[in-house]
């Protein structure tokens, strides 16, 4: 490979698990890190990885940073107002920067139209994908699907004393998969070949409803958890009695709404037809988050 891999969002939770599954595999110098904060980038910088400042906002900013780089994964930006702009500076900026592939991180989906309960998240997405497919370089999308680690958020905090799983999500299935799994499947594609304009699906082989997960948390717990789907308007005004925030209570509705209707039920070998390897459990994951 003539140039480097940048991983943008280096600092964040994916981007530092995609640089160290790709340290495993090529050498630092081979892998740059887009950040908006050099100061936060100390660790990476002693890893030796190639720190390049840019800002999803600055087109020009992000040109100047893809400079002398093959190939970017593209983590999706964390603000739906923002995103959809954002999002095409990137692929812009890449264009312009004589980048040859982009690996972008969407999202598993149904239903793509302005009618699904997860389009606020959807669009950002779709921009992406859509800028990809018409500009001159090679892409790969990923569509993960939701994070293992956003349970214990979903769960809340102190589940294991209140004993139930409250959410509206009905008995609708996720194919949940743990980041960790996402960035080692993240540095094969990276360092692979033959990925060039192809889309997978990145899901866990098997998915759970939230009743399954409940009795996997009592199992590994030893403490007994109901699951509990009231309807999304009852579970916002609990939340609102607990002091969540609007923001927060509104993308939890979003996400339950879109779990019981079916968005995330999807299912995939592409971790294991990839990696050779068996994909984290549900239940290990959450006897290590939940385990006596």
């Amino acid at each position: 490979m003539k140039g480097k891999i940048l991983i943008t969002g280096a600092t964040g939770n994916l981007g530092g698990l995609v640089i160290d599954a790709l340290l495993s595999k090529i050498e630092a110098n081979q892998i740059a890190g887009l950040v908006r904060d050099t100061n936060k980038a100390e660790v990476l910088q002693a890893k030796g990885i190639d720190i390049r400042e840019g800002n999803y906002d600055d087109e020009s900013s992000l040109e100047k940073a893809f400079s002398g780089v093959e190939k970017i994964y593209f983590i999706s930006g964390n603000d739906l107002d923002k995103r959809v702009a954002q999002h095409k500076n990137i692929v812009a900026a890449a264009e312009k920067a004589g980048v040859k592939h982009v690996v972008y991180t969407s999202f598993g989906r149904k239903d793509e139209s302005e009618n699904s309960p997860i389009y606020p998240v959807a669009k950002g997405h779709l921009a992406a994908e859509d800028a990809l497919k018409n500009a001159s370089l090679d892409y790969t999308i990923l569509k993960h699907n939701l994070y293992m680690e956003v349970i214990p958020l979903f769960a809340g905090e102190n589940l294991l004393e209140s004993k139930t799983l409250l959410l509206p999500a009905k008995d609708g299935k996720t194919g949940f998969m743990a980041r960790k799994d996402m960035a080692v499947l993240a540095a094969e594609i990276l360092t692979g070949e033959g990925h060039e304009n192809k889309t997978y699906e990145v899901s866990a082989e098997k998915a759970f409803t939230f009743a399954e997960i409940a009795a996997l948390i009592s199992e590994v717990s030893g403490t007994e958890i109901n699951y509990v789907s009231p309807n999304p308007e009852e579970f916002a005004e609990t939340l609102k009695g607990y002091g969540v925030p609007q923001p927060a209570i509104d993308m939890t509705v979003m996400f339950a709404i879109g779990i019981a209707q079916g968005e995330f039920d999807e299912t995939a070998t592409t971790y294991r037809d990839f990696t050779g390897n068996e994909p984290t459990s549900l239940k290990t994951f959450l006897a290590d988050t939940y385990g006596k």
